[in-house]
């Protein structure tokens, strides 16, 4: 069975479809978007193993190939130029649609390439890992990473289709797997406590392989993902801002970690998050028990929870200097995504970079 779950944009609406072993149906779903008779699509060296071969014998048609290598070091500016002079060889049209068959990594590079290649032309989210699958692969928000930080380069560039298949995860290193984790805990703990329950009680099936309870995890994840980027498309009006709850402290762990294997995304996130729980609990925004719950829960899922566990030892002072970086700065003002409880995360503008340092310097204790 496929879901259909809409991104409501005006003209730049999309659907997201989810169906275990849809990738095998791509002939018929995806042929609204054929122009002509062959494909672009776009990969990394790890998903080409599992994935490519099937996945062009199912498009059934002409399928020509770009492969990348894998890893967050591929967002950057040279790879970003490879891309598109690569694509520009291959006669890209306005009227095409690139697919961006793999992570967070590739869905990321291909939109930012295909929103500035012929000044903009079509892609196809076909998202391969938990994490691109039920946040980065919605929402049209797509960039490059710099030496000053994470995502500062990139454009909103909506997809044209998104298409899911949980059954792609079963190659899914479980690492890979306890990282998206992470981004799907998120939305329970932003606005919705009986989905953080739920994860609570069913997490571990997630991360078991259970089919049911992955494709609900991601269904969940994405209708809200969706109904959030509806409200608020280029997150101006705090609302979608709320997706970045455990990115300010995480993106400073990662830019600290070199943006390497050492901490990927969904692991930097979920410190992340926990580290937002402590830092509202100590400014008694919320219970010290909720922020304990929190840390528990990602704890007992496998993923990192401190700067220890994150193999961090950096003076707090670097931190807050990655920190200062971020996209979101504005007026000198840096807002943070906090919380007054499980469910109940909101953007706080006026918290002290000292107060910050402070907090972190105890964590670092």
């Amino acid at each position: 069975m496929i879901s259909k779950v809409p991104v409501s944009l005006g003209t730049r609406s999309y659907d997201i479809l989810i169906g275990d072993h849809l990738a095998g149906a791509l002939a018929s779903v995806m042929q609204p978007f054929a122009r002509r008779d062959r494909w672009i699509v776009v990969t990394d060296a790890h998903v080409a193993e599992h994935w490519l071969p099937s996945f062009s014998t199912s498009l059934k048609a002409c399928v020509e190939t770009i492969i990348l290598p894998a890893g967050e070091g591929t967002k950057s500016w040279d790879h970003l130029a490879s891309l598109c002079d690569q694509l520009l060889a291959l006669g890209v049209e306005r009227d095409d649609h690139v697919i961006a068959l793999g992570g967070g990594v590739i869905g990321d590079l291909v939109g930012f390439a295909t929103s500035i290649s012929k000044r903009g032309c079509g892609f196809i989210q076909v998202p391969t890992t938990l994490l691109a699958q039920v946040d980065s692969s919605v929402g049209g928000k797509t960039a490059i990473n710099t030496a000053s930080g994470k995502n500062l380069v990139g454009a909103f560039h909506q997809p044209s289709l998104v298409i899911i298949d949980p059954a792609m995860l079963d190659t899914l290193p479980q690492r890979e797997l306890r990282a998206g984790y992470a981004e799907v805990v998120k939305y329970g703990l932003i606005n919705d406590f009986a989905f953080f329950e739920w994860c609570e009680a069913n997490g571990k099936r997630i991360l078991s392989g259970d089919r049911d309870a992955q494709t609900y995890a991601i269904e969940t994840s994405v209708r809200a993902k969706a109904a959030i980027v509806a409200a608020d498309e280029r997150e101006t009006q705090d609302v979608r801002a709320l997706l970045n709850l455990g990115h300010t402290f995480g993106h400073s762990l990662e830019a600290e970690t070199g943006f390497s294997s050492a901490l990927i995304h969904g692991e930097a996130v979920a410190a992340g998050m926990a580290m937002a729980h402590r830092f509202s609990a100590a400014q008694a925004l919320c219970s010290g028990q909720d922020a304990s719950r929190v840390t528990t829960h990602l704890s007992s899922m496998g993923l990192p929870t401190t700067l220890k566990d994150c193999g961090i030892t950096a003076a707090s002072k670097l931190l807050v200097g990655h920190m200062m970086h971020d996209k979101k700065m504005s007026g000198g003002i840096l807002p943070f995504i906090l919380t007054r409880g499980i469910g109940q995360a909101y953007v706080d503008k006026s918290i002290s970079l000292k107060d910050v340092t402070a907090f972190l310097d105890s964590e670092l204790r």
